[in-house]
């Protein structure tokens, strides 16, 4: 079984997108986007992830099969990550008043 051959220009570059990547992560952590934060932290996250399975897990290279069980992994997260931000959303987010457990009540009597 012979096995792709990569070319060192070709990690560079894919090195190189992911620095310049990493260096967008750290500007948009210090900006404000309001409801967008996590979109822009998860698009950013997902570009860089997809790279590096590409390219350094050599799954551009692999057969059918392979690329299927990633294909389905990745809509599986998918689902998971669609129903824990459905969930999010459907919290209540005011900050009240926690009220302390009734046994500290009783020393201030």
């Amino acid at each position: 079984m012979s096995e792709h051959i990569v070319s060192p220009k070709i990690y560079l570059l894919i090195f190189l997108t992911l620095m310049a990547g990493t260096a967008i992560t750290v500007w948009a952590a210090f900006h404000n986007f309001g409801k967008f934060n996590i979109v822009i932290a998860l698009a950013i996250a997902t570009f860089k992830a997809t790279l590096v399975v590409l390219y350094f897990m050599h799954a551009r290279y692999s057969p059918r099969r392979t690329q299927l069980v990633i294909v389905c992994s990745v809509f599986w997260l998918a689902i998971m990550l669609a129903l824990t931000l459905a969930d999010y959303q459907t919290r209540d987010h005011t900050v009240g008043h926690i009220r302390p457990p009734a046994i500290f009540n009783l020393a201030r009597t």
